[in-house]
C-alpha cells in the first residue's frame, strides 16, 4: 500500500509524459505503472473513505506514517476517541463487519479468547483493588499483577465467579462511574463458565462485548445497502490507533475530506477519564468536539454526530453531577424522562457545534443520530441513514437535486 502511495505521487511529476516501446525498460515500466495507477483511480470513484480514529499507548509512529501516505485519498472520515473514554467506535467497527460483510471467522473469533479473558482478569481486579481489603485468592492477585494474563480455566473461574458473589464487590461494582469498571464486566460475568470451557470459541455477542485499545491499522470495505453500485455508495473503512496527545500532529492529515463521523458516549456524564481522574470524560468530549469543529481542515466538511451508548444513558439519568449539565432540570419519572434528559444532551451538541461554526461553514451537512453500538439493528439503520444523508449531499453539490 505504501509503494502504491509513492507511486502515486510520483505520478504527479509525469502524467504528461509519453512512453513508446523504444524508449526503453524504465520508461515501458513507468507506462505500465501509470495504466495501473489509472485503472485503479477509475476503479475507486465510486468508493467513499472513511477513517475510523482512536486513541492507543504505542504504534503511535506507524499510525502516522500510514496516513501521510492515505492524505490525499479521503473522501469521509469517521472520527472517534478513546481518550474520551470508552466511545464505542471499535465496537461499531465489529458491527459493520457483521452487518456488511462475512463477520467474522473461526481464526479470528478464536484470537479474541485473550482479549475476554483479559477483560474478566482487569474487571476483578478493578473492583477488588477499590475496596482496600484483600478478598480476592492468593492466586488470583498473583494474576492480576501481571502484564499477561493466562488463559481462563475452570477453577480460576469458579474463584472469580465465588468473588464476584460476594456482596462486598457487588456494592463495589455498583459504583461503577467511579470507577474503571468496563461496560462488558456484567456480560462476561455471567458467562464465566462458558468462557473457561477449554474448547471456548467466542461468540460474535462475545466479540462485541470484548474491550481492546486499537493498535495499528485495520480496515474494511462495505456498502450500507448492498453490493449493488447503483443502490448506495461503497465505503471503505479504516480503524486506525493513536495517542491522546498526538492529535495535534495527525489532524491536518484530514485535508478535503467530505464527512466527519463523531462518536460521543453520552453515558459517560459522571466518569472521569483512564488518562487523567481528574477530568471528567463528558467534558473532555465537548472539548475535543469544539476543537475538532474549529480546526480549518474541516471549513467544508459535513458532520455527523453519533450520541453512543444509550442503552446505559437511560440508565443513569438525572445529567446535572457534570458541568456541562449544570443547569439540567428534570421533568417527570420514567421513560418520558429519559427522552427528557436525552434532547438535553442532543441540544448541548447542536448549541456547541454552531457556536463553533463561523459564516464561512454554515453550508456544511449536521445530523445527529442516537446509536447503540451493541444494537446491531440500529447500527445498521444508523449507517443506512448516513448513506442517505451522504448521497443526497453529493447529488446536491453536482446540482442534480
Amino acid at each position: 500500500m505504501r509503494s502504491i502511495a509513492i507511486l502515486r505521487m510520483g505520478s504527479l511529476c509525469s502524467r504528461n509524459r509519453h512512453y513508446h516501446e523504444n524508449d526503453g525498460p524504465e520508461n515501458a515500466q513507468a507506462a505500465e505503472i501509470e495504466r495501473r495507477i489509472a485503472q485503479e483511480t477509475k476503479a475507486e470513484k465510486h468508493i467513499q473513505k472513511l477513517l475510523l480514529l482512536g486513541i492507543c499507548t504505542q504504534h503511535t509512529r506507524v499510525c502516522t506514517r500510514f496516513l501521510f501516505f492515505f492524505n490525499f485519498f479521503f473522501v469521509l472520515f469517521l472520527f472517534s476517541l478513546q481518550g474520551a473514554g470508552e466511545s464505542g467506535k471499535s465496537t461499531i467497527f465489529k458491527q459493520i463487519k457483521l452487518l456488511f460483510q462475512t463477520g467474522f471467522d473461526e481464526s479470528e473469533l478464536k484470537s479474541y479468547a485473550p482479549v475476554i479473558h483479559a477483560n474478566v482478569y482487569q474487571t476483578i481486579k478493578v473492583c477488588n483493588n477499590e475496596k482496600g481489603v484483600l478478598v480476592i485468592g492468593e492466586k488470583l492477585s498473583e494474576i492480576g499483577g501481571r502484564l499477561d494474563y493466562p488463559r481462563l480455566t475452570k477453577e480460576l473461574a469458579q474463584e472469580i465467579e465465588t468473588l464476584w458473589r460476594d456482596p462486598a464487590i457487588q456494592e463495589t461494582c455498583s459504583r461503577g462511574n467511579e470507577l474503571q469498571v468496563p461496560d462488558c464486566a456484567y456480560y462476561f460475568m455471567e458467562n464465566l463458565q462458558r468462557l473457561s470451557d477449554a474448547n471456548y470459541v467466542p461468540t460474535k455477542d462475545d466479540v462485541l462485548n470484548a474491550r481492546v485499545r486499537t493498535t495499528g491499522v485495520v480496515e474494511i470495505q462495505f456498502s450500507p445497502v448492498g453490493e449493488n453500485k447503483k443502490s448506495g455508495e461503497v465505503y471503505r473503512l479504516f480503524d486506525v490507533g493513536g495517542q491522546r496527545n498526538e492529535r495535534r500532529k495527525w489532524i491536518h492529515l484530514f485535508e478535503g475530506v467530505t464527512a466527519v463521523i463523531f462518536c460521543a458516549a453520552i453515558n459517560e456524564y459522571d466518569q472521569m477519564l483512564f488518562e487523567d481522574e481528574n477530568k471528567n470524560r463528558m467534558m473532555e468530549t465537548k472539548e475535543l468536539f469544539d476543537w475538532v469543529l474549529k480546526q480549518p481542515c474541516f471549513e467544508k466538511t459535513s458532520f455527523m454526530l453519533f450520541l453512543n451508548k444509550f442503552d446505559i444513558f437511560e440508565k443513569k439519568v438525572p445529567l446535572n453531577v457534570c458541568e456541562w449539565f449544570k443547569d439540567y432540570q428534570p421533568v417527570s419519572s420514567g421513560k418520558q424522562e429519559v427522552e427528557h434528559a436525552y434532547e438535553f444532551v442532543k441540544k448541548k451538541f447542536e448549541e456547541l457545534y454552531y457556536q463553533s461554526t463561523g459564516p464561512d461553514r454554515v453550508d456544511r451537512v449536521f445530523k445527529i443520530y442516537r446509536t447503540t453500538a451493541l444494537d446491531q439493528k440500529l447500527v445498521k439503520k444508523t449507517f443506512k441513514l448516513v448513506d442517505e444523508t451522504l448521497r443526497r449531499r453529493n447529488l446536491f453539490e453536482a446540482g442534480l437535486l
